[in-house]
């Protein structure tokens, strides 16, 4: 398992937590910081915590976050666009499989309403399996007597189908945000709040930890296609067993 991986199985739950704690443990460590600092050299806090080096970290930090939501959002749309391809390769493979012999098509209309509810009830371990039955029935098919145009139409739909499968396990489970880009928002922050925190703030600091491990958070949650509570509709895989089921000989 690669590291990319590895950071992306860490509950939600402990993401948030490990975000806030390095977000308060960051400031407080600028507090004391900042308070050795003034002590040594017998001066005044500035007026303003905020200099511009801190102002520039939050502006590259912004800027990672921004483009950090945008690699997550495009794989979610990504992960959207797959589920709807995928309702409609069922669908178009189920109509084409009534123009097969009879034997070969009823059981390979009801192997995709099997393979529609497995998809449904989220089982990856029984997807691959009902592919590759589907695909020894197809090789049977080929020895059937009948017009080649049709076995052609159908063994392109089912391919673009076991194709569709492959494409949301790639984009679903191995393109994840990469480990370097958690770690540079992590560091980010932490240099944040350690050179924001000129004083220890009992109210401020908190909050604004709170919602940076809030956005993390749905940062995570966004790139984890089966886990949290954004999540990608499977409604048109539900259409597409309806109509099945309507059509069901």
């Amino acid at each position: 398992m690669g590291i990319d991986i590895w950071v992306g199985e860490f509950p939600l739950w402990f993401v948030f937590v490990l975000t806030l704690a390095v977000c308060i443990g960051s400031a407080e460590a600028g507090a004391v910081l900042a308070g050795i600092a003034i002590r040594k050299r017998n001066v005044q806090e500035p007026e303003t915590p905020l200099g511009a080096l801190v102002g520039a970290m939050l502006g590259l930090l912004a800027f990672i976050l921004a483009f950090t939501f945008g690699m997550t959002g495009s794989r979610f749309d990504d992960r959207k666009q797959l589920v709807l391809d995928e309702a409609n390769a069922i669908g178009q493979t189920y109509l084409r499989a009534a123009l097969l012999p009879e034997k070969q098509g009823l059981e390979v209309r009801r192997l995709l309403r099997e393979y529609a509810e497995i998809r449904l009830a989220a089982k990856p371990g029984g997807i691959q399996e009902a592919l590759d039955r589907l695909w020894s029935l197809t090789k049977s098919v080929a020895q059937e007597k009948m017009d080649s145009e049709l076995r052609a139409l159908f063994v392109s739909s089912l391919n673009e189908l076991i194709d569709l499968h492959q494409s949301r396990r790639t984009v679903g489970l191995e393109f994840r945000l990469p480990a370097s880009v958690w770690l540079s928002v992590q560091l980010l922050a932490l240099g944040y709040q350690t050179g924001m925190a000129g004083t220890r703030r009992l109210l401020g600091t908190p909050v604004l930890a709170l919602a940076f491990s809030l956005v993390i958070v749905m940062i995570a949650d966004t790139d984890r296609p089966e886990e949290g509570l954004i999540r990608v509709t499977q409604q048109p895989l539900a259409d597409v067993q309806k109509m099945m089921q309507r059509n069901s000989p």
